[in-house]
């Protein structure tokens, strides 16, 4: 408790996606979270679920996480992660995260998926395969495209290298499922070395 108030003096929170101060352990503040919708875990597509759905103050946070530098949202986002999590309880032997390009981790400094992904392991008491997958191609920006130009972006972009793979039920983390795309590219690399199954849980998705 004295740490919590000693971290809200030197660095009080803030609304993750217009930075307007919050209450300890709030993710957005009243107006931005007006903006929310969770995402319906019954209306799961393809074995995926979503904490939210994409749009709001969370599309804005997820931009802001991606593309500005801002790593120190990923652990904010857990709780809501970690929760919807709660239905792979006992179903998934190991968590990979969808990875980014070497030259595009490089640029960036880190993957998004793999913050987001290493709480729900933690969650779940399985192993976190960071590396289980490798993005062979830097493919472009999946946000502008349209659905057939998304499948042939990703289409025998990734494959599958840890040995733990094989034999396992697999849950992938992302941070937005727009088509699935890059989620059914995964999947079908981890497949193809041996994953008994594979699931999939991500932050936001398009309807």
């Amino acid at each position: 408790m004295l740490w919590n108030l000693l971290g809200e003096l030197v660095a009080p929170s803030r609304c993750a996606a217009c930075d307007l101060r919050v209450a300890g352990g709030t993710l957005f503040c009243p107006s931005c979270s007006a903006t929310i919708e969770p995402s319906d875990p019954w209306s799961a597509r393809g074995g995926c679920l979503a904490a939210f759905e994409y749009g709001g103050a969370i599309a804005t946070a997820i931009a802001r996480l991606k593309y500005e530098d801002r790593p120190d949202l990923a652990p904010r986002f857990s709780a809501a992660l970690v929760r919807t999590a709660r239905s792979f309880r006992d179903a998934v032997d190991l968590v990979v995260p969808v990875p980014l390009h070497p030259r595009r981790l490089a640029d960036r400094g880190y993957n998004q998926a793999a913050l987001l992904a290493a709480p729900v392991a933690r969650s779940l008491s399985v192993r976190l395969a960071a590396r289980g997958l490798v993005r062979l191609r830097d493919t472009p920006r999946q946000t502008s495209l349209d659905r057939p130009t998304r499948l042939a972006n990703v289409a025998s972009a990734f494959r599958a290298r840890d040995p733990a793979v094989v034999g396992a039920r697999v849950l992938l983390v992302d941070d937005v499922r727009t088509t699935g795309a890059t989620l059914d590219d995964c999947a079908t690399a981890l497949h193809e070395v041996g994953a008994r199954q594979v699931m999939a849980l991500v932050l936001a998705r398009r309807r």
